[in-house]
């Protein structure tokens, strides 16, 4: 492999990439199951599949600006407003994915090739 392509795709751990590529898996799977009888045109469903490749990137880039912004301080809420919070984040990751995986893996790239100096 590439040492750009390894730092960068690579640069999740594996067990990272698949369980976010499953919570991934969820929002294609809930686009299926609402459209009932109704079918989506190819790119529906080409625009799923890169969304779902690129959400654990793209959720990286999120828990990091997250991570950096809030810091080591905890809220305390109920479970609904924390699950509730979650999944529109999540879903907002999935989304926008295309846009925010470039970062993460910019991201990836700069901390995996300043670690190899």
């Amino acid at each position: 492999m590439h040492p750009v392509l390894a730092k960068t795709f690579g640069g999740l751990s594996p067990a990272s990439y698949v369980r976010h590529f499953l919570f991934g898996l969820l929002f294609p799977g809930l686009l299926y199951m609402a459209s009932g009888s109704r079918t989506f045109p190819p790119a529906v469903w080409a625009f799923a599949l890169a969304c779902s490749v690129l959400y654990p990137y793209a959720r990286f880039a999120y828990e990091g600006v997250v991570g950096y912004v809030v810091g080591r301080n905890a809220f305390l809420t109920s479970a609904t407003v924390l699950l509730f919070t979650k999944f529109v984040t999540m879903g907002g990751c999935w989304l926008f994915a295309p846009v925010i995986a470039p970062l993460g893996l910019a991201w990836l790239y700069w901390h995996h090739r300043d670690a190899n100096r």
